[in-house]
């Protein structure tokens, strides 16, 4: 699935098609360069999910976790700071993607084979003048 952002108008929109296409997935990564805007979708979709915390990129925390106005958790990580996929394992990354909830993750490139099969992709392309394409796609056995 493709949809097209054209400003942060159309972005709430835009975080409830990827809720809607993920179904029941809890492990969503979004792909992307250097400002493409994975932590501004990543606050659009926790907006849209009932998230009652500010959300802000979990850069140096690594992780940081979010309640919902159901109670339910959603973990945000940022692995960009990450030199070797073992940090992610020493905070425990393995327990916090069985843990069944949602875990939304920018730079999962950093964490290597430690990234679980089954996941949904978000890929993230800046066209330029605000303009973004967000490709969705499932990955693994669904």
């Amino acid at each position: 699935m493709v949809i097209e952002v054209n400003g942060l108008d159309e972005l709430k929109a835009a975080a409830q098609k990827i809720i809607d296409f993920a179904g029941e997935e809890k492990i969503w990564v979004l792909n992307g360069s250097m400002g493409a805007g994975k932590t501004t979708l990543s606050k659009a979709i926790c907006a849209e999910l009932g998230v009652m915390d500010t959300v802000q990129s979990p850069t140096f925390s690594i992780v940081n976790e979010y309640l919902t106005w159901n109670d339910e958790v959603i973990y945000h990580f940022d692995f960009y700071r990450l030199e070797h996929p073992e940090e992610a394992l020493a905070i425990g990354v393995e327990e916090y993607f069985d843990s069944e909830n949602l875990c939304l993750i920018e730079w999962p490139q950093k964490i290597g084979n430690l990234l679980p099969e089954k996941h949904l992709a978000v890929d993230i392309k800046d066209l330029g003048d605000k303009l973004r394409e967000l490709t969705l796609t499932h990955h693994g056995e669904r």
